[in-house]
């Protein structure tokens, strides 16, 4: 863990961080009043950054890698909700507004760095800044709903379906994503993934 000034990538970091598109809008005063805040973290393949279930929660911004939000129940079956990488986030912030537990867990796919804060300090902080909050609460409220047609369109696709509007929607994350992750994510097994590549029902990873 290394705060963002003295980090030896900080000039790299910076830019990243200004890409990420909940931050984009935001102003030199406001910069310089959030860079204090974060820590930068680098974290291992398959490494749990958030576990359902916790009270404590952060929030991160993406800077390298690939994160996947997961839920499970009692007998320890798992389902993938969405995955996110470079510009983009993930947060507890929903859980935190309800009051309630995380809902899920969010684990490292890949290697991953990201830049993180409390919630309680990222509330703050939206707090004094009202169209910072209001543009991250829309993008939130976006995000939920993307998750919501993925657990419909598992419900509503047959297997070729289910692949080809994610490769439509998600193609350059899917180059990146190991088989058996994407297959997890449709609720296929990673043998018959491969198996509607070699027909040609589907084009892609």
């Amino acid at each position: 863990m290394s705060l963002l000034a003295p980090h030896p990538e900080a000039p790299i970091i910076r830019t990243q961080l200004r890409q990420n598109f909940a931050l984009r809008q935001l102003t030199p005063a406001q910069w310089l009043e959030l860079e204090p805040l974060l820590d930068i973290i680098d974290y291992a393949k398959g490494e749990l950054l958030e576990h359902q279930g916790d009270r404590s929660m952060e929030q991160y911004f993406i800077l390298d890698g690939i994160l996947k939000r997961v839920v499970s129940n009692a007998e320890g079956h798992e389902m993938i909700l969405r995955f996110a990488a470079e510009s983009d986030i993930d947060t507890s912030y929903a859980a935190w507004r309800l009051k309630t537990p995380i809902p899920y867990s969010i684990r490292a796919v890949t290697r991953v760095r990201a830049a993180k804060l409390s919630m309680e300090e990222w509330v703050g902080f939206m707090d004094r800044h009202p169209p910072v909050k209001s543009e991250f609460e829309f993008q939130v409220m976006k995000l939920m709903s993307e998750v919501m047609a993925h657990v419909i369109t598992l419900h509503l696709l047959d297997a070729p379906g289910r692949v080809q509007r994610f490769l439509r929607k998600q193609a350059r994350l899917g180059e990146r994503l190991p088989k058996k992750e994407l297959a997890s994510y449709l609720n296929l097994t990673p043998e018959t993934l491969s198996r509607l590549k070699k027909r040609g029902k589907i084009s892609g990873p």
